[in-house]
């Protein structure tokens, strides 16, 4: 017999676009006709309106082999030129392509003619040291300006980069190193955190010490300022090297199925899998999708992503997207809450940012400090606001729209993966009735479906979400095992993508993401969704955050224990934790059921969180059931667990 995820909670409130924004609207209702009509030949079409093809393709999908899709495969294209070049060659070099915000408030901006220059030396520079076509570099830096440079200057040249988030460790560095075998790391002594400056250049010795490593050179930004150790012959300046070569270099074109990058998945057990995404189907979808979901006006708008380029999301809405449609961005490089709990919005005040893309996580963060500090900046110059990473609750939907969004500009939340390579489920601001809480529909020319365990597709109710058409940003493998790419992703539904995240459809056909399936519990013969209990408990006034596990229980399989985090406002409003916590049972209680009343609630002062925001789920799991905890090294503070490994105990 086939199992469903069981859902209860229900999100009523509705929000359809103004009539000013919807008459502006970059996307129209012809997308959605058109890919319906011909799916292959709208994706043609947006590659060859979105790109500059130096060879024209002349087949748009070849699946022939499944799951190993090639995408405009006798087409040639350069990423970085259409990034950078083509946007000068068309007048707009004047036009800001980045502005730099250093944590310690020094500040830089790049004019898209500046921005091609210095990816042109810093592809001279990686030519010198014996980069070609295919090397792969690995990339370890901070959110500075020499990030972006260094990822375009090697897409330029047809190399491989393998950005690695700076907060991992050296032995994490060295595993991805290895696998990718790389021949250079581009990296800085230090970066800015927190008010502190913390070493980068000390990880990458380590993961260097013995020597037998692939790398021939190692590139520093100066950055911190700190004291570095240094090995000659290895070890070079990017400042000094940079002055030593001129700003001429040509574009050559590549084939669209050339390899543009290896992005390494954070897994804390086992090897990690190196996802490789290649150079015309990515670049089509993340142009696509960044221009239509965000309603860019490149010729006004400025946007702001808060990932870091360590990220999928990063790659693709910092780096590439934004700069193939031409756009003016912020980049950050420290905390929101450095030097004061303000930073974000003071930001956007300044630059006058329009479009804002961040984490549930940091929003749900940004409720519990309390709506005084964003509203005493000026946040007027916001018209869109985006969401990404995991689910957005409805409460933290809302307070955004109204507290951020000033009550009235469009919410989009959007679901995709780092295997996907852009956004798969998004509503499109301008066309689309918004639903607090909900990915809502697929991107035009995307195919997903909701299925049972057995494979059955569901018209609603809640199951597992697929992706049953090939895509043009789809990975096109593991580095270097294509036996585990197909293991991991099509062997569950033949032919199909199992994304591993539950999603139920509603009466309306508009997709709820549930979260990870791993993240589904089983109590009392009952799937629950851990997405929606946290929804239910947030939605109460004294949370401002929350994280569900499912522990084992001798009585009903799996328990609910929530961990959760009060407002600011409501800390003292009532002293007695345990009372706190029977409101909060009786809260979910009564919205869900009681089958997904919490056994235990404890209230925490922070939860586990890696340095993107993401909840790790996996640690409060081991707490919940008395084990040891597991491997921390991802964690932005290590510190938490053993404050709530001693509260539970």
């Amino acid at each position: 017999m086939s199992v469903q995820i069981d859902t209860s909670l229900e999100e009523i409130r509705r929000f359809r676009p103004s009539p000013e924004f919807a008459a502006q609207s970059v996307a129209t209702e012809s997308l959605y006709t058109d890919a319906k009509a011909d799916r292959l030949g709208f994706w043609a079409t947006q590659a060859r309106e979105l790109l500059h093809w130096n060879k024209p393709f002349t087949q748009t999908l070849d699946w022939s082999n499944p799951p190993f899709a090639k995408w405009f495969d006798d087409g040639e294209l350069n990423v970085a030129y259409n990034c950078l070049d083509r946007h000068v060659e068309a007048g707009n070099g004047d036009r800001i392509a980045l502005h730099f915000e250093g944590e310690p408030g020094d500040s830089r901006s790049y004019s898209y003619a500046e921005l091609t220059a210095e990816v042109k030396k810093a592809a001279n520079l990686l030519t010198a040291l014996g980069v070609r076509s295919g090397d792969r570099v690995a990339i370890y830096l901070p959110m500075i300006p020499e990030a972006v440079i260094s990822m375009l200057a090697v897409a330029r040249l047809g190399a491989v980069h393998s950005v690695v988030f700076g907060g991992f460790s050296a032995d994490s560095l060295r595993a991805r190193i290895d696998d990718a075998e790389a021949k250079v790391v581009i990296t800085a002594d230090g970066g800015w955190r927190k008010g502190k400056v913390f070493p980068l250049k000390n990880a990458v010795d380590t993961a260097l010490e013995d020597g037998q490593s692939s790398v021939n050179h190692v590139l520093v930004v100066k950055r911190g300022g700190n004291e570095v150790q240094w090995t000659e012959g290895r070890d070079l300046w990017w400042h000094d090297e940079i002055a030593a070569v001129d700003a001429d270099h040509v574009a050559k074109p590549f084939p669209a199925e050339h390899p543009l990058f290896v992005l390494y998945t954070s897994g804390t057990t086992g090897k990690p899998k190196g996802i490789l995404h290649t150079s015309g189907g990515y670049l089509t979808q993340a142009a696509f999708t960044h221009k239509n979901v965000f309603d860019l006006h490149p010729e006004r708008d400025v946007y702001w992503c808060t990932a870091d380029i360590g990220w999928i999301t990063g790659h693709s809405y910092v780096v590439y997207g934004p700069l193939a449609n031409g756009a003016t961005q912020v980049i950050y490089e420290g905390t929101p809450d450095t030097p004061h709990q303000g930073r974000w919005w003071e930001i956007i005040d300044k630059y006058k940012v329009t479009i804002l893309y961040t984490a549930p996580t940091a929003i749900r963060t940004f409720m519990k400090l309390g709506r005084q500090i964003p509203q005493s900046f000026s946040l007027r110059s916001l018209r869109l606001l985006g969401s990404v990473g995991e689910p957005i609750n409805p409460e933290a939907w809302i307070w955004y729209r109204h507290v951020i969004g000033g009550g009235s500009i469009p919410v989009v939340d959007t679901w995709w993966q780092t295997e996907t390579g852009a956004i798969m489920i998004s509503a499109l601001p301008g066309l689309t009735d918004l639903k607090p809480g909900a990915a809502q529909v697929a991107i035009p020319g995307i195919e997903i479906e909701v299925l049972d365990d057995d494979g059955n597709k569901l018209e609603e109710g809640g199951g597992l979400l697929v992706i049953n058409e090939p895509w043009p940003a789809m990975l096109r493998g593991i580095w270097g095992d294509p036996e585990r790419f197909k293991e991991t992703y099509w062997d569950k539904f033949q032919g199909k993508y199992f994304a591993g995240d539950g999603a139920r459809l509603d009466e309306d056909g508009d997709i709820w993401l549930l979260g990870r399936v791993d993240d589904v519990m089983n109590v009392s013969g009952h799937r629950l969704s851990t997405a929606e209990i946290e929804s239910s408990l947030v939605a109460h006034p004294l949370t401002a955050e929350a994280a569900v596990v499912g522990a084992a229980d001798e009585t009903t399989g799996q328990a609910v224990v929530a961990f959760v985090i009060l407002k600011n406002s409501h800390e003292h409003d009532i002293a007695d934790p345990d009372e706190i916590a029977a409101l909060l049972r009786a809260h979910v209680a009564q919205q869900i059921g009681a089958i997904a009343r919490p056994r235990e609630v404890f209230i925490v002062n922070e939860l586990p969180k890696t340095r993107s925001g993401k909840i790790m789920r996996r640690l409060l799991r081991d707490v919940a059931e008395g084990r040891e905890i597991g491997d921390t090294t991802t964690l932005a503070d290590t510190a938490v667990m053993q404050i709530i490994t001693s509260k539970v105990r």
